[in-house]
């Protein structure tokens, strides 16, 4: 009997794990999500591990059983994706976070551009140069790219010249290499690239609005993730999207 109640005493009186979450993000709330992961975990909540790609990656890899506990999409139609196929607790959702269509290029050779329908694509790429952008066909930055450049009559002279990357980080790096000698990125993203610099701003009406959704996962949906996604929705959070340039929705 004794040994039974010191068991039951020793259970009762360590305290409980705290919970490990893991987090499918979008590739451009890489920065942001690993600063407030720390400042989860600072609180004295279990470590966040990250899963950061393009939205249309992570949401295919959910479909294939991937674990995760919340999905954080940088456009509605990735996460509209996630919900058709049955993989987040659709209660859960809600539009957090907004961002801009800009244009980069390296930071020694750039200059400030009008975009618009008349923007000279010759004198912007050279003879043989490429624009660096997401995959329109799956990555939401290159959808959100083709928009505005269809919007602005310019998509015919440019979609031979693209260079369709995996991500929008991806399309951040061959600009930052000078393998491209301008890209179309967000403007949350362009700052964590020294050698790079924002040359001009797509009118919002060009494209659809820019909105990231999060969501808690239907097979990773715990109280600590709901937890996790009240969290990002704080003061705190805010604070840190703010200083990375994210728009509060």
């Amino acid at each position: 009997m004794f040994r039974f109640l010191l068991a039951v005493f020793l259970l009762l009186s360590t305290p409980a794990r705290a919970q490990q979450l893991t987090v499918f993000a979008a590739a451009s709330l890489t920065d942001a999500m690993k600063d407030i992961g720390k400042l989860w975990e600072a609180a004295g909540h279990g470590a966040v591990r990250f899963n950061f790609a393009a939205s249309s990656t992570l949401a295919r890899q959910m479909e294939q059983g991937a674990p995760a506990n919340m999905f954080a999409s940088a456009d509605v139609q990735w996460m509209d994706y996630a919900a058709g196929k049955g993989l987040i607790a659709t209660d859960t959702r809600r539009n957090l976070l907004g961002n801009d269509l800009v244009l980069v290029m390296p930071k020694d050779k750039a200059r400030q551009i009008v975009i618009d329908s008349a923007l000279d694509v010759a004198a912007l790429l050279g003879a043989d140069g490429r624009i660096a952008t997401g995959d329109p066909a799956n990555v939401p930055v290159g959808i959100y790219a083709q928009q505005a450049l269809t919007k602005l009559g310019l998509w015919a002279k440019i979609e031979p010249r693209l260079a369709r990357s995996d991500s929008v980080r991806s399309a951040l790096l061959l600009v930052e290499l000078g393998e491209a000698p301008a890209g179309i990125v967000y403007a949350t993203d362009a700052p964590i690239a020294p050698g790079v610099a924002i040359v001009g701003v797509f009118p919002d009406a060009s494209h659809d609005p820019i909105i990231y959704p999060f969501a808690v996962t239907k097979a990773g949906d715990t109280a600590e993730a709901r937890a996790l996604l009240n969290y990002l929705a704080g003061p705190d959070a805010a604070k840190i999207f703010r200083a990375h340039g994210f728009r509060l929705n």
